[in-house]
């Protein structure tokens, strides 16, 4: 009874004439999706047609066929009238999947497309096996046999055929089971151990031994075959003991390398992977480890240039610079180290040529040549220009109405994935004006991520908006801090987005973990309310405050160290500490070993330059963030 009212009250729509307001539509919205959510069909919803026009219309019709999938015509029908929407991928894979299940082999392979979801590339493979092309699947199970991860459980009957078929070879299972181990994943790893005979068995066991306790390789004896898989086990026990023992790792692989089989793929993996963790610990022989290499690619080269720096060697410096490609070696942050480097070795004219020109750059190594050279920072902006109607005309369309409709229900995560689908179609100079339409509907960090899509970068009030400002006003001067810095973090954080989350479980505006925030509260003698308070915006800025400033009295107001801590946690910083002598700031940045947390130092501090000019300040200097630091 109660479906049939809502359905009267619908029907009744249609004879009131064609003056229906979005406020109506936005009513029969509600109505439709409940009775579709409860099972009813769309089409014995008499008045839907009044909601053609609604920009949710193709999203009440996906929501009633993913439950119904073995409607064939509609789904069909669907696929082809909405196949501009997002809509048709979303319910393409739970077709297929449905196909799959119900064994419609034919009909999974008529409507199947390549894609990168491995299950649904399983699903193919099995369907291509079902219809009489078995040796064809299995040459296609092969390749996505090889893998170091737990495989869908779609994919068990194509495994399953190759398993017990002439294709499946011991090297497939032992591929698989090196793989596996190099990314640490066991339960693969002994899964292929099952798979062998018992020989191979045999050797798998102490294969899994030397990854869980690496030291044995060094107990004389352990290894009693001198055949390639017993190098490759050493192989892969030197690399294990990297990880918690490097020098004898190295001493161990230079002294017994030579007395087993090892291929020369394995040989040069394991090379690069000494040389860079010696970089990486900042070890005072990388220099010379990384210059032996056989092969290099981008990162060896980089690291070149960070091992002669650890040296402080100026001439090795400029050798290392020498060795990046054309492209490479036009970045800002090289041509920041070329100055140097010919500033140290005497080459003062050509050094302030290359700082000057570099000063002109908006960069963390644009602001660090402009400090060199006594030049004020180069922050004008460019705002984007947009023609009278370039917002209204962009709103207007299709895909634009129905994220604004999300965002009118509040459902953001469904809004943010058509604002995502809808701007994949936009061409760069459409972007900007997509930016401009995010930073109105008050998606700052949508709106700057779309601006980075339009490969737009002049836009400071756009890219660094200066929302919360008097929470962050007022807890930087309650912590004796200059805003811009709080603003600095805020921005590489979350880009000013309250409810961001890392996939850690970081909240809010300045990523504080629930455990920091609740020791933080101990700490201000306030009660504790809950891991969600983090996602507002006062208690989080004046708790990430009240941190950045303990991180910056614990590191006696080193910014460079503070910011560093922020990202990677002040033990890490301890130990990248130097240990004898002190090292310019400008070195002990570029030679963090995360790169993430290199490149967070150099955002954070470059942002608070740019935030400082925002807010109409002229107090700070990079170079007066960035003093010596001192041995721990």
């Amino acid at each position: 009874m109660r479906h049939i009212l809502l359905l009267c009250c619908l029907s009744f729509l249609p004879c009131i004439g064609l003056s229906i307001t979005l406020d109506l539509q936005r009513n029969d919205f509600l109505v439709a999706e409940k009775l579709i959510a409860e099972g009813v069909d769309p089409a014995s919803l008499t008045t839907l047609g009044a909601l053609r026009d609604y920009p949710l219309y193709p999203y009440l019709q996906y929501q009633w066929l993913k439950n119904n999938l073995h409607r064939t015509d509609k789904i069909l029908a669907f696929l082809s009238a909405y196949k501009e929407t997002r809509y048709p991928g979303l319910l393409k894979s739970k077709w297929l999947g449905y196909l799959a299940n119900n064994e419609r082999w034919y009909d999974f392979i008529q409507n199947y497309e390549a894609t990168e979801n491995s299950a649904l590339q399983c699903q193919f493979y099995w369907a291509t096996y079902q219809t009489g092309n078995k040796q064809q699947a299995l040459i296609d199970a092969k390749r996505l046999w090889v893998t170091d991860i737990s495989q869908h459980k779609e994919c068990d009957p194509l495994f399953s055929a190759l398993i017990i078929s002439t294709a499946f070879t011991p090297d497939l299972i032992w591929q698989r089971f090196e793989l596996a181990l190099r990314k640490d994943n066991l339960a693969v790893a002994e899964t292929m151990q099952r798979l062998m005979n018992k020989t191979d068995q045999n050797f798998a066991g102490i294969w899994l031994q030397i990854h869980k306790n690496p030291a044995l390789i060094n107990k004389s004896g352990f290894l009693i075959s001198d055949d390639s898989l017993t190098g490759r086990i050493f192989a892969h026990g030197i690399d294990r003991m990297a990880r918690s023992d490097l020098e004898s790792a190295i001493y161990l692989w230079d002294k017994s390398k030579q007395y087993f089989r090892i291929d020369n793929q394995t040989v040069q993996r394991l090379e690069r992977r000494l040389a860079l963790a010696m970089g990486f610990n900042k070890n005072k022989n990388a220099y010379n480890r990384l210059n032996q290499l056989a092969t290099v690619d981008e990162e060896v080269r980089e690291w070149k240039v960070r091992a002669a720096l650890l040296e402080q060697n100026w001439q090795h410096v400029s050798d290392a610079l020498s060795g990046l490609n054309l492209v490479e070696r036009e970045e800002p942050r090289w041509q920041y180290w070329l100055a140097r480097s010919l500033g140290e070795t005497g080459n003062t004219l050509q050094a302030q040529t290359i700082y000057n020109k570099l000063a002109a750059d908006r960069s963390f190594y644009g602001f660090l040549a402009a400090d060199t050279v006594n030049k004020p920072y180069q922050l004008l902006t460019k705002p984007v220009i947009l023609a009278k109607n370039d917002l209204d005309t962009l709103a207007g369309e299709t895909d634009f109405k129905e994220a604004q409709e999300f965002k009118f229900w509040n459902r953001e995560k469904e809004a943010q994935q058509q604002w995502w689908f809808a701007v994949k179609k936009l061409p760069k100079e459409r972007l900007v004006i997509a930016a401009k339409l995010a930073q109105q509907w008050q998606w700052d960090q949508i709106a700057i991520i779309t601006l980075v899509k339009a490969d737009y970068w002049d836009d400071l009030a756009l890219r660094f908006p200066v929302n919360y400002l008097s929470q962050i006003q007022t807890n930087a001067y309650r912590q004796n801090l200059d805003p811009a810095i709080v603003f600095g973090l805020i921005r590489q954080e979350s880009m000013l987005d309250k409810n961001a989350q890392s996939p850690v479980g970081a909240k809010g505006l300045m990523q504080l973990m629930p455990q920091t925030g609740k020791q933080i509260a101990r700490d201000l003698h306030e009660q504790w309310q809950s891991e969600n308070s983090l996602f507002n915006p006062d208690i989080n800025i004046r708790y990430g405050s009240y941190y950045y400033k303990q991180l910056l009295d614990r590191f006696d107001g080193h910014f460079a160290l503070a910011t560093a801590a922020y990202n990677a946690g002040p033990r890490r910083v301890i130990n990248w500490l130097p240990i004898d002598r002190s090292v310019p700031a400008d070195i002990w940045v570029e030679t963090i070993p995360f790169k993430e947390t290199r490149k967070y130092v150099t955002s954070v501090l470059s942002y608070a330059m740019i935030y400082q000019q925002r807010l109409q300040r002229n107090t700070l200097k990079i170079k007066n963030l960035m003093l010596d630091v001192l041995p721990g």
